[in-house]
Parts: C-alpha cells; sequence; structure tokens
C-alpha cells in the first residue's frame, strides 16, 4: 500500500540548509526537499533537467543572462547544462525533482557537495 507523505513532518525531520532529503521516487526521477538559505555554488547539470518548485518563502535563481524570483507556489525548470545558482535571503523551503544520482552541485566540487542524499 502506498504511504502518503507529510512534507511540514518530513522538513522537521533536519534543519541545515543545502542538505537536500529523498522523500519519494516517481520512475527514474527523485523527489527531493531542501532548505535553501543564503547562497549556493555557480554549477550545471549537463545531462538532466532541474525542477525547482517553492512550498514556503522566496529564493531566486540567478543565471549568467538575469535571474528568476520564484514565491510560494511558484516553479521553475532548469534546462540541463545551464548554469545557475540559487540563493535566499532567509530560509525558503523547496522541492526538487531530478533523476536519480544527480549530485546537488553538478559539475562542480564543494563543501555542499550531497553525492548521495538521506532518505527521510
Amino acid at each position: 500500500m502506498p504511504e502518503k507523505v507529510n512534507l511540514d513532518e518530513k522538513f522537521g525531520l533536519f534543519s541545515a540548509p543545502w542538505t537536500p532529503k529523498v522523500i519519494g521516487a516517481v520512475d527514474d526521477y527523485e523527489i527531493k526537499i531542501v532548505r535553501i538559505d543564503g547562497e549556493f555554488v555557480w554549477h550545471a547539470h549537463d545531462d538532466v533537467d532541474e525542477l525547482f518548485v517553492v512550498l514556503d518563502g522566496e529564493m531566486t535563481v540567478q543565471f549568467l543572462d538575469g535571474d528568476v524570483s520564484l514565491g510560494s507556489g511558484e516553479l521553475l525548470v532548469v534546462p540541463k547544462g545551464v548554469e545557475h545558482r540559487p540563493v535566499a535571503a532567509s530560509e525558503c523551503k523547496a522541492m526538487i525533482f531530478e533523476k536519480k544520482g544527480t549530485v546537488n552541485t553538478g559539475d562542480t566540487e564543494s563543501d555542499l557537495t550531497v553525492a548521495a542524499p538521506e532518505r527521510l
């Protein structure tokens, strides 16, 4: 029997920003939640698109040619190969959809790299 997921409950299990957690899967894609706070690293995912859904708060996805601001209830697809950087002036809760095995920092090594995110 499939089990429902309570997003508030899952977010209550961690507090560190930039530590994506896997909360489910759809075929070959993982559903992740993450707390965004401050600036992430510039990076690209060469072979996969990345979908951001803002659940609570506000964030900006910076691109080399401009920025896209997102608020609660809004989403953005970052096409594969496009360099970008998520930022948030204060904590933002977001959901990310991307292929299994996608590393959060893409083609960039950083102290924020989470190669194998925890499954909640």
